[in-house]
């Protein structure tokens, strides 16, 4: 439930009292005022450059994260590419096979 949300009940709830129903319909204008920023951030920016990166090393052998590391030739974490590899599959661009405990990684088809 978000703060808007959760005000406009209390006002419902607090009807009888004028200054409460001024104080909650003030904050609820605020709320509305507030701008919310829909342009990536710095890391987001550089994560998709990261996952092109990536999509441009995948093929449709299946390569375990260390093997995409050396493919394109450079040093980021196994943890990073584990975050980035599984957005990809969530966005359709890859897919994942475990084979044992060991994770593979191929461009989908």
């Amino acid at each position: 439930m978000t703060k808007k949300e959760m005000f406009t009940e209390i006002r419902a709830i607090v009807a009888d009292h004028a200054d409460m129903v001024e104080f909650i319909d003030h904050e609820i204008e605020l709320l509305s005022r507030k701008r919310t920023s829909t342009k990536p951030t710095k890391t987001q920016r550089e994560n998709a450059v990261i996952k092109e990166q990536i999509t441009a090393v995948l093929t449709d052998e299946p390569m375990t994260i260390g093997e995409i590391n050396v493919a394109m030739g450079t040093e980021y974490s196994p943890q990073k590419l584990s975050a980035l590899l599984r957005q990809l599959c969530l966005e359709g661009v890859a897919v994942k096979d475990t084979v044992g405990k060991v994770p593979y990684f191929a461009l989908a088809e």
